[in-house]
């Protein structure tokens, strides 16, 4: 059992995985949440008490704290006395505070894979560039590491391994599909830090196609489905970092992800690029100051988390799984929906944060009662899938089904018995 939970981060995701955290300080016990800027960190905390937000009476703490700077994350760690720690920041920390858990041995948990800001769509595999370099380590020290514990990566990876464990005789193929139905109501603005948003988008764009990585370029390639509640969207192809790791631990032939855009994102997006100002290369002006054009158009875009009080509509995020089962073909989509004006209500942010923070929690709360406590690294199709869709169900981001039977909800679902699926054509 491990106790204590230290949050690192203080945007849209951190809120919420703080906000769900104080619901379940029963289990988590102290709740620290560190950022370079403490005075974030203080206003989660105030919205938290004020919404008489914790479970029980309990220590709910903010931190300054540069992520960065291993040694302070390490004291931050012990000084809490921190045996889980979220890092619910920038994935340019990853590593850094990977070390520091290694260093004390805090179980970590983060929700993307690490990225190096000098460098833009790496060529795959991600995990094996960074965080699978230390999973002998985490092995050998008995380090519990969770990567991608947020919905896409995280919940989407839970759900191909539900689909390999009981519905699929043989997996062929994975598209995982995630729309935003929602409105801001701001002109432009991205859902999660731009720097991040940006980046995913303007190199190159890597799926897992025929047992191979296979290269397109943004917006080359879409594809437009009926889904429900949502209705009909067209998404394109993305590169996205749960391909990395599903491609390797499920060896499922064809993995692809694929992201709704809006015609004005992608115009708006099309330009800025276009001129330059999506690069992450410094320049330098005509007064001899040097910029780095992205974090200039970080700079002048809407804050993501001041988008939630205006947010209305819907999310969707699903698994779109086909194979064969029982001797016949077999399809099945397994997804979620989440409301924005619902998830404001409930935490103060939006649905994108919403999706990404609360799975994070689960993962810790599972840790925290042993279920997860692997005592290596794993991402979250090596895990047990069943006690973190449960989870779920009761936390606020409930699983429907949709096959040949129907659609339904998981809570209502009888699973059958396990099996493990043939992964690809025989």
């Amino acid at each position: 059992m491990k106790k204590n939970i230290l949050i690192i981060g203080a945007g849209g995701v951190a809120q919420v995985a703080a906000v769900k955290a104080a619901m379940h300080n029963d289990v988590l016990g102290d709740i620290n949440i560190a950022s370079r800027t403490i005075e974030k960190c203080q206003a989660i905390i105030a919205g938290i008490l004020d919404r008489k937000g914790l479970k029980r009476p309990g220590l709910i703490a903010a931190h300054a704290l540069d992520a960065m700077d291993i040694e302070a994350t390490k004291a931050l760690i012990l000084r809490t006395k921190s045996q889980i720690v979220l890092n619910a920041g920038s994935a340019f920390l990853n590593m850094s505070v990977l070390r520091a858990c290694v260093e004390t041995g805090a179980a970590y948990i983060d929700t993307a894979i690490h990225e190096d800001p000098s460098k833009v769509c790496e060529t795959p595999p991600w995990y094996g560039n960074y965080e699978w370099t230390h999973r002998d380590e985490c092995e050998r020290k008995g380090i519990t590491a969770v990567l991608g514990a947020g919905f896409d990566p995280g919940v989407v990876n839970a759900y191909a391994a539900l689909a390999a464990q009981h519905y699929f005789d043989r997996i062929d193929s994975i598209d995982i599909i995630d729309v935003n139905a929602g409105s801001h109501g701001r002109y432009f603005a991205t859902n999660f830090d731009p720097e991040i948003n940006f980046r995913e988008f303007t190199g190159t764009v890597w799926s897992w196609q025929r047992s191979q990585w296979t290269a397109n370029a943004m917006f080359e390639v879409s594809r437009t489905d009926d889904l429900p509640v949502v209705g009909t969207h067209k998404t394109y192809l993305t590169g996205h970092d749960e391909i990395h790791s599903l491609s390797a631990n499920l060896g499922v032939p064809d993995i692809r992800f694929w992201m709704g855009f809006g015609e004005h994102y992608i115009n708006v997006f099309t330009v800025l690029k276009n001129l330059g100002l999506l690069s992450e290369k410094p320049v330098v002006t005509a007064e001899g100051q040097e910029i780095v054009p992205l974090k200039v158009v970080k700079a002048v875009l809407p804050d993501p988390a001041s988008l939630a009080p205006d947010y209305s509509g819907k999310t969707f995020i699903g698994n779109l799984i086909k194979g064969h089962r029982g001797g016949a073909a077999a399809e099945m989509l397994i997804y979620n929906i989440c409301d924005h004006e619902e998830t404001f209500a409930e935490t103060g942010s939006q649905a994108i944060s919403y999706t990404a923070g609360v799975p994070a929690v689960a993962a810790a709360m599972l840790i925290a009662k042993g279920e997860w406590d692997c005592h290596h690294m794993a991402n979250i199709e090596e895990l047990p899938p069943v006690p973190f869709l449960d989870l779920l169900e009761v936390m606020g981001l409930p699983t429907r089904l949709r096959d040949g039977a129907g659609d339904r909800s998981y809570a209502d679902e009888e699973l059958p018995a396990r099996k493990t699926a043939r992964l690809g054509a025989s």
